[in-house]
């Protein structure tokens, strides 16, 4: 009995020597590096500046088709652009208004990265209103209006976001369209009389590479502004409307970029979304009541330097720097 009980030992042993001599010549599978991704890199959108190239438009007067100011202001506004360093075209075409009178137009258009396919683009509208019809005022309705809101705000946070293209690089490709003959139309007459530059533009495109998406900016600078979700942007932009609106809540702007759905606008956004088949949305203020959507000041007298507050431009410029800072990095 002994016998067997050191042999069956010593069996015991030999089996729990070759176990642990196979499992120590067993490779052991690498360990997967856990890569920790630095945060994105977001530029602060700087309110000053923008607000300055608000005053340099109002300064040149009205920009208004076929005037001294819209000349002016276009050979500025190309000169601008070619400072930061981007790829400026201008996109020239005339515009027949709706009063049978046709003027020279132009579009101006700046390309960061030209050779990238994957683009964004971002718009605004750069004229303004030949006449000051708002129902609102009856104060010289038939001169035209400085526009600081509505054309100058737009431009002047594009403007500053090229600034910051330049400073801090980005890998996507970035298209600037600063539309012209917007605020050229017939109050109450066909919505196709506004929008002229749009029109053309979505049906000649500038570059072979359609952009994955684009948001228009339109008032985007008054004291008091709120941008609801636009109608057309959430028919034809869903995911986009989406992408913004909760990056805006993520990053403190919420009490601006509210989630509540708005009436529908037939600005440029529209004529690119159905001519041209780009997904476009509108970050426009709808902050007015029954008679003027827009906001008092819209189409009138009072759109000066007075009704401009730098801290609504901060809060769009930094949503939109936060958008394209991430999609570059594809964070979102």
């Amino acid at each position: 009995m002994r016998t067997r009980s050191f042999v069956l030992v010593g069996t015991l042993l030999l089996l729990v020597s070759l176990l642990n001599s196979s499992c120590k010549s067993e490779p052991q599978p690498p360990k997967t590096p856990v890569v920790i991704k630095p945060p994105v890199n977001i530029p602060a959108f700087n309110a000053d500046t923008a607000y300055a190239y608000i005053a340099q438009q109002v300064g040149f007067g009205p920009r208004v088709l076929g005037s001294a100011g819209h000349e002016a202001c276009r050979a500025w506004l190309v000169e601008t652009l070619k400072a930061t360093g981007a790829q400026v075209m201008e996109q020239t075409f005339q515009a027949n208004v709706y009063t049978g009178k046709s003027y020279p137009a132009t579009n101006i258009i700046a390309q960061f990265n030209p050779e990238v396919s994957d683009r964004i683009v971002l718009t605004a509208h750069w004229d303004t209103r030949h006449i000051a019809d708002s129902p609102l005022s009856t104060e010289r309705r038939d001169e035209p209006i400085l526009g600081a809101d509505d054309a100058g705000s737009g431009t002047a946070v594009l403007l500053e976001l090229a600034r910051q293209l330049q400073a801090q690089k980005v890998g996507i490709g970035i298209d600037i369209v600063l539309f012209d003959a917007e605020d050229y139309g017939e109050s109450g007459g066909e919505a196709t009389s506004y929008g002229l530059g749009s029109q053309y533009w979505a049906r000649n495109p500038h570059s072979p590479y359609k952009p994955r998406y684009g948001i228009l900016l339109d008032m985007v600078g008054a004291k008091g502004a709120q941008f609801p979700i636009e109608a057309y942007s959430y028919q034809f932009a869903r995911p986009v409307v989406e992408k913004v609106w909760s990056l805006a809540k993520r990053i403190g702007k919420g009490n601006y970029f509210l989630n509540q759905r708005g009436g529908g606008i037939t600005d440029d956004h529209y004529f690119v979304n159905t001519i041209g088949n780009i997904p476009m949305i509108d970050i426009i203020n709808l902050s007015g009541g029954k008679e003027s959507a827009f906001g008092a000041h819209w189409h009138t007298h009072d759109d000066n330097l007075d009704i401009i507050d730098k801290n609504t431009l901060r809060a769009v410029g930094q949503v939109l720097l936060a958008l394209l800072y991430k999609e570059d990095a594809g964070e979102i």
